[in-house]
């Protein structure tokens, strides 16, 4: 049985290219548990306000449950339920799985694999990250769910996996001209750009393809906070601050409230800007709350 195979074909609700990553964070958070403790369950009362938490947080902005990848991830192949009265999860309602004594763990088979592959538990988890959430939140996310990762344990399913235009970084930073389009940060070591980073709009798990028009050259903390929901791009191009945002400091609000209704800095004349489809999937999909009025200047 290939494992691999078997994670990349999560059966998902989809609808309008809605984001729906609760079974891969639910798996993800399972193999942070199996790390930790092979044996132990996962109760759902124990554990229901860990999940809310991740799906609240790498989620898409619209409210959802846990309790629907809780049951229906049985449907995979990879996950069980019990509950007080035997096998068999009791359905996807809150209060059934709560009174149930509904425990989830992986699959015996699958618990089995990761016993005799020391690696699969690694390559797993990398696929998951890989095929639905973006670079930038990978390393957080592991610390999210309990994840230890070597640094080896890159190996990625090739068959299900498209491949990045390794030229993305160079044409996006080139066109806004190695400036941060949200706050204008240039720096550089020498000739070497240092904190820039070519993002996705549309992220590339989710079909965004390797184009200037769906890139932005954003410094290492805009992009973290675009690729959060934070951030996203109106339709006039000008910077949208989710108003679910909080910071006191000077710092945030120079470095993210302040942008609120600020133009794009970029692209340079004859380059194609984000394009519309790119920034409307962005702000359903990832951009959580509504938008601040435009920043006092």
């Amino acid at each position: 049985m290939d494992w691999l195979e078997r994670m990349a074909a999560l059966r998902q609700w989809a609808r309008n290219g809605i984001r729906a990553p609760h079974k891969p964070l639910l798996l993800l958070y399972a193999l942070g548990r199996f790390q930790e403790d092979a044996d132990r369950g996962l109760r759902y009362t124990a554990v229901e306000q860990d999940l809310q938490r991740l799906l609240t947080e790498y989620g898409p902005p619209h409210k959802t449950t846990p309790a629907y990848p809780f049951h229906h991830l049985t449907s995979d192949g990879v996950w069980e339920v019990r509950t007080d009265r035997g096998p068999g999860s009791p359905g996807s309602g809150i209060r059934d799985l709560r009174e149930s004594g509904a425990t989830g763990r992986l699959a015996p088979e699958l618990q089995a694999a990761l016993r005799r592959e020391p690696d699969l538990l690694g390559r797993i988890a990398r696929l998951l990250l890989d095929l639905h959430f973006p670079p930038s939140l990978h390393g957080e996310l592991c610390e999210a769910v309990g994840l230890d990762l070597e640094p080896t344990e890159a190996e990625l399913l090739a068959a299900v996996r498209r491949r990045r235009d390794p030229r993305m970084r160079e044409l996006v930073l080139t066109a806004y001209e190695y400036r941060c389009a949200f706050c204008g940060y240039d720096g550089r070591i020498g000739a070497v750009p240092v904190g820039l980073e070519a993002a996705h709009v549309r992220w590339w798990a989710f079909g965004g393809p390797d184009e200037i028009e769906n890139g932005l050259c954003l410094c290492s903390l805009h992009h973290k906070l675009f690729d959060k929901g934070v951030l996203g791009v109106g339709d006039d191009h000008r910077i949208l601050v989710s108003q679910r945002f909080v910071g006191h400091s000077d710092a945030a609000r120079r470095h993210v409230t302040a942008l609120a209704g600020r133009p794009l800095i970029g692209p340079q004349p004859g380059t194609s800007p984000v394009a519309a489809e790119h920034r409307d999937w962005h702000a359903r999909q990832v951009f959580h709350g509504e938008p601040r009025p435009t920043a006092a200047v």
